[in-house]
């Protein structure tokens, strides 16, 4: 089925490094990131937070390392984690070399906090001694004060200064295992601070908005910038900074990417019609009951919910799976192609069974397995309710000839 990844700008080209096991930059498929929130000296807490978040869709995992005992927890979790993780340092050189020592597979230093030039070059070479690639993130939020008063704010200008001025230190020891992210809360200033990146650096690039908030709100600012960058071909890795559960970032990740064609889908994808005159059922009623019952079951489908029988297989015929709804029926199909005539009642219920069999026998044999006189049914519905509330029930042939007797009088 088509994704739609043919129809975004080729994606930037970087310099490619790895994670562990998770290559970035370089061409490898676009990674998601959240971070934990336990505290990382409780080793269990953490390690059962970071499985949550690899089931979500995280391909990495950031950890603080803020001090001894969460360096010492680190040692413990990283053999452990099913996932890559990384450490997150902020101000003192010296977790940044215990996390190290523990056995991260990544750093991240924020240049804004950890200033003095010997500490960079110090870390980078133990980190290039051990092949560990480090992130230099910057955060609006905590820019150096020099740059802040030398470009008058935390502007896009200031904060790939930033990354510029800190890569600089690790290229005096020649150390180039580097991501780079230029994060703001602002999503304008972040969309221009990474277009900019982009065009200054051929590291890869991290995404995200920083401190975005709760959903929905806290969603819709990071997809409207994390979005616009991966459609414009920008961007390695990202991360949503919601605050909320972790795995709601992880599971978003996901999603858009999935939703741009950037990975390949690996859970449900539900898509509905927003109802009109011909529903014959309340969709948003039984579309969250579909979604409700099918999501979390792994499996890669897009399934549509539709209100009537009119248009909907139509509409949906890309989709993999569906339903669409006609005189206290529904009418499941597949690819377009009813293959069954269930009662209104029994929908989502049919959608599951249907759904599953989808999954583990392929679209032929279901196809082939579709009950005979499924269409003529469909057909028969579709007709009597074409003659109960006509072609036109919304009256736009009414409408047209109004404007053009109005336009041509």
């Amino acid at each position: 089925m088509d994704t739609g990844a043919d129809h975004l700008v080729e994606r930037r080209v970087t310099r490619q490094v790895h994670v562990g096991s998770v290559a970035i930059g370089g061409g490898a498929p676009v990674s998601v990131q959240s971070m934990t929130t336990t505290k990382t000296a409780d080793v269990e807490g953490t390690l059962a937070q970071i499985y949550e978040l690899a089931a979500a869709g995280a391909d990495l995992v950031r950890c603080t390392c803020n001090e001894a005992a969460a360096a010492e927890g680190l040692a413990q979790i990283v053999p452990r984690s099913p996932v890559p993780v990384i450490a997150d340092i902020h101000f003192h050189v010296e977790m940044a070399l215990a996390a190290l020592d523990a056995g991260v597979q990544g750093l991240r230093l924020n240049p804004g906090n950890l200033r003095k030039e010997e500490e960079i070059k110090l870390v980078a070479r133990e980190a290039k001694d051990r092949g560990v690639p480090i992130r230099i993130g910057v955060n609006a939020g905590s820019l150096h004060p020099a740059l802040y008063e030398r470009f008058g704010g935390a502007t896009p200008e200031a904060l790939v200064e930033s990354a510029r001025m800190e890569l600089a230190y690790f290229q005096e020891v020649d150390f180039d295992d580097v991501k780079i992210s230029v994060k703001a809360s602002s999503v304008p200033v972040m969309i221009a601070a990474y277009r900019l990146a982009s065009a200054t650096f051929d590291h890869p690039l991290h995404l995200g908005v920083t401190e975005a908030g709760p959903p929905p709100a806290g969603l819709l600012k990071g997809t409207a910038g994390i979005g616009t960058l991966l459609a414009e071909g920008i961007g390695d890795t990202i991360r949503y900074s919601l605050t909320a559960d972790p795995a709601e970032e992880a599971r978003a990740g996901r999603q858009l990417l999935e939703a741009l064609g950037l990975r390949e889908r690996r859970d449900l994808d539900l898509i509905a019609c927003p109802s009109c005159g011909r529903a014959e059922v309340d969709v948003i009623a039984v579309a969250t009951e579909a979604q409700h019952a099918l999501e979390g079951r792994g499996l890669p489908l897009q399934v549509a919910v539709m209100g009537c029988v009119v248009n909907g297989p139509g509409e949906a015929r890309h989709a993999d799976l569906g339903i669409a709804a006609g005189k206290r029926k529904g009418h499941l199909f597949i690819r377009g192609k009813i293959v069954r005539v269930v009662p209104e009642g029994e929908m989502v219920a049919a959608l599951v069974e249907e759904a599953e069999r989808l999954v583990a026998e392929g679209v032929e044999a279901r196809l082939a397995a579709a009950d005979a006189g499924a269409e003529r049914a469909a057909a028969e519905d579709r007709e009597a309710l074409l003659a109960a509330r006509g072609d036109d029930a919304n009256q736009a042939s009414v409408r047209i000839e109004r404007i053009r007797n109005r336009l041509n009088p």
